[in-house]
């Protein structure tokens, strides 16, 4: 299989709807981040995004859309913050990326919400995760009626919750779209705080990811953009959720609450009020994202696997993610959290590296990281 690497300006309209029907078999979306359009939105706002296009005896077999290698390491489009990564490509067609390597100029693919098969995937398939959907085809009504079927005492206590909220700060109401920005303003705030609070990579405070968020909040209401939800309690502001939409599919990304409104679970009412009115903005499924929070089992329908790994070539980068890896091994005997050291700080750099071109930046992080 040939492979060859171009820019954002050589996909043509042909290539693009090619891309969009395979990244919904069955007329059945599989996830925003996987349309050509979260690709160009990132390609707005970084210069460094190419397509992989792979080639079956002339004919195009998949597109693979990434960034640029930095320090011999390439990664999936809009990485780590795409929850959705992968190639994008005919159901259950696999393909061998260590030919890819070669052409982008690198010894490392890493990705950590990788879709689909990957030929050799038992050595480069690390760890596995779930993203949890729920499933809203037959109306929010009937839905809710079967999960409160399923774990009524968790959702006698939401419903107990709400009740306090309107007795303390007046009617509980959500409201979809934002369209003075002040919504999206206060969820940066409470974000920011919050990864201020824990050491997290501040994402907000980075230049593209600004400008690719303001991007599609412009596309708000659109077939493909972002779209703002928010929760009030009276005439106070509770809490903030912006995700992204496309067709009839909503991707949960980043949700915020007020924590002096912490013991009502704002984050869980928002998303119950959201689900009610999903129907409204031609929503039939919504996608809670990786991660194994407790709450979602108490509301996904079913889970889509999603994988987390590297692919190896050979190159100085590929030599230092394998030594690290054997030093996070050797670490693991040592007692208590000073055993959790190396594997967080990888995960650190990691980040670090994939958001900031700069070193000075990086190191920052990294700091931070240790201070924890």
């Amino acid at each position: 299989m040939n492979v060859k690497i171009v820019s954002i300006g050589d996909i043509d309209a042909e290539m693009v709807s090619r891309w969009n029907a395979w990244a919904a078999p069955g007329g059945r979306l599989v996830s925003p981040y996987l349309r050509f359009e979260f690709t160009r939105c990132i390609a707005r706002v970084r210069e460094d995004v190419r397509i992989a296009i792979f080639e079956d005896h002339g004919e195009i077999a998949g597109f693979f859309p990434h960034h640029a290698a930095r320090e011999g390491v390439i990664r999936p489009i809009g990485a780590p913050m795409s929850d959705y990564q992968g190639i994008i490509a005919p159901p259950h067609r696999e393909f061998d990326l260590k030919g890819l390597l070669g052409r982008a100029t690198s010894s490392a693919l890493v990705f950590d919400n990788w879709y689909g098969p990957l030929a050799g995937q038992g050595r480069e398939i690390r760890g596995a995760d779930m993203s949890a959907i729920v499933d809203l085809a037959d109306g929010a009504d009937a839905y809710f009626e079967a999960r409160k079927a399923e774990f009524p005492s968790h959702f006698r206590k939401t419903a107990r919750l709400q009740r306090n909220a309107e007795r303390d700060h007046g009617p509980v109401r959500v409201q979809l779209g934002d369209p003075d920005g002040r919504l999206f303003e206060a969820l940066c705030g409470w974000k920011q705080t919050q990864y201020r609070a824990t050491g997290k990579l501040d994402v907000f405070a980075i230049d593209w990811v600004q400008a690719a968020l303001s991007d599609l909040r412009q596309g708000e209401g659109s077939e493909f953009g972002g779209m703002t939800a928010a929760l009030w309690f009276g005439d106070r502001l509770a809490a903030v959720e912006f995700g992204l939409v496309a067709g009839d599919v909503y991707h949960s990304w980043f949700p915020a609450y007020d924590p002096e409104l912490a013991k009502y679970s704002p984050g869980l009412l928002l998303m119950q009020g959201l689900f009610r009115q999903a129907r409204k903005r031609g929503i039939h499924r919504v996608d809670l994202g990786a991660g194994s929070a407790h709450y979602k089992q108490y509301y996904r329908s079913y889970e889509v696997p999603l994988g987390h790994g590297r692919v190896l070539g050979h190159g100085f980068a590929a030599l230092g993610i394998r030594s690290w890896e054997l030093t996070e091994s050797a670490a693991r005997i040592m007692p208590g959290k000073l055993g959790e050291i190396p594997a967080r700080l990888r995960r650190r750099w990691a980040q670090a590296s994939a958001f900031e071109a700069g070193l000075p930046p990086r190191l920052a992080s990294m700091a931070r990281a240790l201070a924890l």
